[in-house]
């Protein structure tokens, strides 16, 4: 049962990892068919609200702290920095760039996760420790793996004609000026995403309900989202949904990718901290692609096999040396306590000396 427990976070992460990619390849496909990237964000959000927001008003509404306007505060800020904005940066990246290219930026999330925890103390790092190398170590081959995945495109592993001509397609259509504004949606998009993990570390102390807080983020995020679509396009026929894939797509993304992945990221980030939850994200990229190949026959190269498995070794690594803190915390907090269970029973013996004393002098 123990051994479970551990493991059960790294086994939540990674369902949640497989659900991001099919909502990714969905994605993928309504966005093809011309849907507006803002409304299929608002309609997901929309979406999650209801469901989400309809299991925490059975399920907690006896745990539920009161919910001040501080913590109403932290929501809306964590629906702009996960939800709405976020969003909206790395879809504008990967329309402006390439989604090899935004893949990339993703797998930064970790490391720029963990550079942030630092200042506000939700890691730490002993060098002297091998812990603390292994932390290190593991952001370092992971920043390499990341970079392989992108820079390194090697030879075609499979026989995909239609793959090829469609990349030359979308770099032919791309000038300079977009390529420029799309990298700087994704940096921002990164940031903005790794500082999520951040706050939600703080959130879940302040308002420990994963169902409520996930329905609450999500209805900001669906107002934010709808409203940043007015203010760019006001055709309000973009509104209209068309086929029953895009039906699915949105379904699929609210009630699981919006909704319940982002209970089960909170709940990771709560038990485990920011940076192993953040640690993950570049497995969606590895889920996505063992999807798109067999289903979409899209092109696997040997780049992306090399800097994979350097992500997956340096994502052990990192979590290796998190599982060793994890240990020698517990052990720490064992050891306090049997120092303190062993000094409770001096207590009464020598107040029941002093009492003796007192009582042969009177």
């Amino acid at each position: 049962m123990k051994s479970c427990e551990e493991w059960k976070p790294f086994m939540i992460m990674i369902a949640i990892d497989v659900s991001f990619a099919v909502v990714n390849i969905l994605l993928k496909k309504v966005l093809e068919e011309g849907m507006n990237h803002l409304v299929f964000i608002t309609y997901r959000l929309s979406i999650a609200t209801v469901f989400v927001g309809s299991i925490g008003y059975f399920k907690e509404r006896n745990s539920r702290p009161r919910l001040t306007f501080r913590i109403l505060c932290y929501l809306f800020f964590s629906a702009i920095v996960g939800a709405s904005v976020t969003q909206y940066f790395f879809l504008l990246g990967i329309q402006y760039t390439s989604a090899t290219f935004a893949c990339a930026f993703v797998n930064m999330v970790p490391v720029v996760t963990f550079l942030l925890a630092l200042p506000f103390g939700l890691e730490t790092v002993n060098i002297k420790c091998n812990s603390g190398r292994a932390k290190i170590l593991g952001t370092l081959v992971c920043i390499v793996g990341a970079l392989m995945l992108t820079l390194f495109k090697g030879k075609g592993l499979f026989n995909f004609s239609h793959s090829e001509s469609s990349l030359k397609l979308l770099a032919s259509t791309r000038t300079q000026e977009k390529w420029t504004i799309g990298v700087i949606a994704l940096i921002l998009g990164t940031v903005f995403w790794s500082s999520w993990f951040i706050l939600q570390s703080k959130i879940s102390k302040r308002y420990p309900c994963q169902y409520s807080s996930t329905a609450i983020m999500s209805f900001f995020g669906a107002i934010q989202s709808a409203v940043i679509c007015l203010f760019i396009d006001h055709n309000l026929s973009i509104w209209a949904l068309r086929g029953k894939i895009q039906i699915i797509a949105i379904l699929y993304a609210g009630i699981v990718g919006s909704g319940l992945c982002f209970v089960g990221m909170s709940w990771c980030v709560k038990k485990r901290g920011p940076v192993f939850t953040a640690a993950f994200s570049p497995f969606v990229q590895i889920m996505a692609a063992m999807i798109d190949i067999p289903v979409l026959h899209e092109q696997l190269y040997l780049g992306s096999v090399v800097g994979s498995i350097l992500v997956m070794i340096g994502l052990y690594i990192l979590l290796w040396g998190k599982s060793k803190e994890v240990q020698k915390r517990l052990i720490k907090l064992a050891e306090e306590a049997e120092k303190t269970k062993e000094q409770e029973p001096q207590q009464p013996q020598i107040q029941l000396l002093t009492v003796s004393c007192d009582s042969r002098c009177q």
